[in-house]
């Protein structure tokens, strides 16, 4: 299923008011079957991809990239999970998680700590998630950090003893058939980029969402694609 074609989905809406009837598979893969997906931006067609790449990073942020090398690929750094992470009201919330420098969880008996079983009774993999400066968007150097829960620095931990509202994100399907990522933590901003500049090796932070709703920006739109799916031009992609 998961080509070239197209399958119809009817009124998907995912954290947003927008019903959209998309013909994205990559969409619906990254948000119904936690898929990985490449998050390709509506600008320049760069891809994110972690700083650092080691499953033992946990103080570095999160890049915009426009090559993808061989290095990055065996890594797994241009792919994520929006992982569903239950709920703010009636709005799904998800985490954002790297693909790069996963690690299967070990039991707490054998020297690990369960992160819990899927429904296949695999233990879930321990994934570095994306999460927001509490301050953030006061300074450009209020960036984004990836990383496990318990290891990211402290003012990229939840407030009031919540582990993980600053990982926490309502992820908005928009008209144009892209994604906008906003911060619980932060409902005035969205995913954006330090000075906002859309450059080779820009610096993701969080940038205040001008657009005035939900569905933000275009200019700080992604769009979800298929690792396969990588070399097809938007044109050919959304239409």
């Amino acid at each position: 299923m998961y080509t070239q074609e197209r399958t119809a989905m009817s009124n998907l809406v995912v954290g947003g008011p927008v019903a959209v009837n998309s013909y994205d598979n990559a969409i619906v893969a990254a948000l119904v079957e936690n898929r990985p997906v490449m998050l390709v931006h509506a600008f320049n067609g760069g891809y994110l991809r972690p700083a650092e790449l080691g499953e033992a990073s946990h103080d570095k942020g999160v890049q915009l990239a426009t090559a993808l090398d061989d290095t990055v690929k065996e890594a797994k750094g241009h792919l994520w999970h929006i992982t569903p992470a239950g709920f703010f009201g009636q709005r799904p919330l998800y985490f954002i998680e790297s693909a790069a420098g996963q690690a299967t969880s070990q039991p707490a008996g054998a020297g690990g700590t369960d992160a819990g079983r899927g429904d296949d009774g695999v233990p879930k993999p321990q994934r570095r998630r994306i999460a927001v400066h509490q301050d953030a968007p006061k300074s450009t150097a209020d960036t984004v950090q990836v990383g496990l829960p318990d290891k990211v620095g402290d003012k990229w931990r939840g407030k009031n003893g919540a582990p993980d509202d600053s990982q926490l994100w309502v992820v908005t399907v928009t008209p144009w058939g892209g994604i906008t990522f906003v911060p619980i933590t932060h409902p005035d901003t969205i995913l954006g980029f330090k000075d906002h500049a859309v450059a080779a090796n820009s610096e993701v932070r969080l940038t205040y969402n001008w657009g005035g709703d939900f569905t933000g920006t275009v200019i700080n739109t992604f769009y979800p694609r298929l690792p396969s799916e990588w070399n097809v031009p938007y044109h050919h992609v959304f239409t």
